[in-house]
């Protein structure tokens, strides 16, 4: 059985690591929950003060999308928001079905809906080139952005309204995304899971600790001459939202989370999609790494830098986290190593995972009907599976990126029709 100085030292950091990131995210975990409180307060100020409604132009780039923009179309149009304030650009990007065509006819019957084709031979660069072509045309102050999947509740622009006019600091303000197939299989539940907990503790803590937000793909709004003055979306980042959150602090904007404001989206129902779009994920927060790591720390304050290179550089952090545990473990279980570390490490790794597993529960339980005997039980088996397959993703995207540098490409989740 081998054991050396170098392993006591892998072994130990990997502790720290684990608690430090269990221990983060538990105070941004205990401050969400504090923030969902504060924003239901918020909620009903704003209602009671009525503050006058921007005119908004939405943006949703659609590639391919003719199984699922009508819903898109339909629940947007049914947003409770006053008509005359209100224009729905579809940037019809190089599709070869007939999204066209099915956009075509609702502005046909629906005044507030236009849509703009990307000429031949220009199309299909992605969605901020997508975004790019149609926010320049948009004939509002203030853009929304939504993935041509979506369906926001008939409430959700209005709430990101009210509180992009009620405070000048806010460049932007985000919504909450919900999972429209969450129920259809395992992957699904999982994410799920996933993405309330990532809502709940990251983007609601964060907010209330240095009021910063990451921007997401999708429901939100922005100010159209902030836009402008940013030069739009970077065309080269396939994590278009992450690159632009940067850009936004660092021209002294802010980014606010408002949890009440929900859409509904498409989620990968098969692994092989999953890990599709994950590494396009990964694959694009290298870039925004690459772009902007050395810049970070001249952010105001610093605090803020480190938060938004943390939140980016999250991926390699969990992943080498979970990786030299593992490997740790594997080698202890075959006898191939001992570590001789004193302390009551096997204490401590049985708290770890429960306070993982705390941490997910807590924040189903701020969502009505999440916390359930199910979810529950899947929440003590989410480590164990579907985490360890962020390392696969993490691999695969280092892989492309450093080893064999292949070229960045946008690929667009595969659509699917939901009952």
């Amino acid at each position: 059985m081998y054991h050396s100085l170098f392993i006591n030292y892998l072994f130990v950091i990997s502790v720290i690591l684990i608690w430090f990131m269990l221990g983060y995210q538990l105070l941004l975990f205990l401050l969400g929950f504090y923030y969902s409180r504060k924003s239901a307060q918020e909620k009903v100020r704003l209602a009671r003060s009525k503050p006058e409604l921007p005119p908004i132009s939405i943006l949703i780039p659609a590639h391919n999308e003719a199984l699922v923009i009508q819903k898109t179309l339909d629940a947007i149009l049914a947003s409770v928001y006053p008509a005359g304030q209100l224009e729905v650009l579809v940037v019809n990007d190089g599709s070869t079905d007939n999204t066209a065509s099915i956009v075509h006819r609702q502005a046909n019957q629906d005044a507030r809906v236009r849509l703009i084709n990307i000429p031949p031979g220009k199309g299909g660069k992605g969605k901020s080139a997508a975004l790019n072509a149609g926010f320049r045309l948009a004939s509002h102050a203030v853009i929304g952005v939504y993935d041509a999947d979506n369906q926001p509740e008939p409430q959700a622009l209005r709430y990101l309204a009210e509180q992009l006019v009620s405070d000048s600091s806010l460049g932007a303000v985000i919504g909450k995304f919900r999972a429209l197939n969450k129920n259809e299989n395992l992957l699904l539940r999982f994410l799920n899971i996933e993405s309330l907990s990532f809502q709940w503790i990251v983007q609601a803590g964060r907010w209330m600790l240095l009021k910063v937000c990451t921007l997401p793909g999708t429901n939100f709004l922005i100010h159209k001459p902030i836009l402008e003055r940013l030069n739009g979306w970077d065309e080269q980042a396939l994590t278009e939202d992450a690159e632009l959150t940067i850009r936004l602090y660092a021209a002294g904007h802010k980014v606010k989370f408002i949890p009440y404001a929900v859409t509904w989206e498409q989620e990968p129902r098969t692994v092989k999609t999953w890990l599709r779009q994950r590494t396009r994920w990964v694959r694009g927060n290298n870039y925004v790494l690459r772009k902007f790591a050395l810049q970070l720390f001249r952010l105001k304050p610093r605090l803020i830098g480190f938060e938004l290179l943390y939140s980016i550089a999250l991926y390699y952090i969990f992943f080498f986290a979970i990786l030299l545990s593992d490997l740790l473990f594997l080698l202890c279980i075959l006898d191939l190593i001992f570590i001789p570390v004193l302390g009551p490490y096997n204490q401590v790794w049985i708290v770890a995972v429960l306070l993982f597993e705390m941490e997910i529960l807590l924040a189903l339980s701020r969502e009505k009907g999440e916390d359930t005997p199910l979810n529950i039980l899947l929440t003590f088996v989410i480590y164990f599976t579907y985490c360890q397959l962020w390392i696969v993703v993490v691999l695969k995207g280092f892989y492309d990126d450093f080893i064999v540098k292949r070229e960045m490409k946008w690929a667009k989740t595969e659509r699917f029709v939901v009952k």
